[in-house]
């Protein structure tokens, strides 16, 4: 019972985060709305690999070993800050794509896997481009960490972290991909996609801001 409640923590406390509006968010609703379900889900699912990915990393150390090298830290906040800045670009850029495009890649989507592993490594890439999420995690297991946690309790929150993130995700994805909000996606695709697309970039502004800053 005891290791429960810890485990508790953890997840209380990265759950206020996971639901918080951020790009992963904006990734996987425009995802959803403009794609289909499937490769929402399939985003979802990269989210969940990339909160996966960084637990193991808090784990494993990576934030002693950012904080011992600054520098790195600072590139790899760059480096991310203009990942999300060009995949704000591209989503601006494609804001007057044809309608009717649009309608036949929902379709195209359905034919086969290569769409799926696509909106996956999509999300995958999204989620681990802000370094400062690796930060976090290590600071909410600092807090909640038993102090003699073995490897079945670390397995444990990993496994919850991703629950987390693909859960949540996984909603929004299916809430989005419904008939309502995708008529109403391709009504004013040109807006939604512009508002989208100057969310990722000022995020990823942001973020090579405060790189820079540091």
């Amino acid at each position: 019972m005891q290791p429960l409640l810890p485990l508790l923590g953890i997840a209380g406390a990265l759950a206020v985060g996971v639901v918080s509006p951020g790009p992963s968010f904006v990734m996987v609703a425009r995802t959803a709305v403009s794609l289909s379900r499937t490769e929402g889900v399939a985003a979802a699912i990269g989210m969940g690999i990339g909160g996966a990915s960084f637990a193991i990393a808090a784990l494993a150390g990576l934030q002693g070993l950012l904080l011992a090298i600054p520098q790195l830290y600072v590139l790899l906040k760059a480096a991310g800050g203009l990942y999300l800045a060009w995949l704000g670009v591209r989503i601006w850029l494609g804001a007057k794509q044809p309608l009717a495009l649009a309608t036949a890649q929902r379709a195209a989507s359905a034919e086969g896997h290569p769409h799926f592993a696509r909106a996956l490594l999509a999300g995958l890439a999204t989620q681990i481009s802000n370094p400062k999420t690796a930060i976090v995690y290590a600071s909410v297991f600092a807090a909640f960490l038993p102090p003699a946690s073995g490897l079945g309790f670390g397995i444990a929150v990993v496994a919850v972290v991703s629950l987390l993130e693909t859960s949540w995700y996984t909603l929004v994805a299916l809430a989005l991909s419904a008939r309502g909000p995708q008529q109403t996606y391709l009504r004013y695709k040109a807006w939604v996609d512009r508002a989208a697309g100057a969310v990722m970039v000022s995020l990823g502004l942001k973020l090579v801001a405060s790189a820079y800053r540091a």
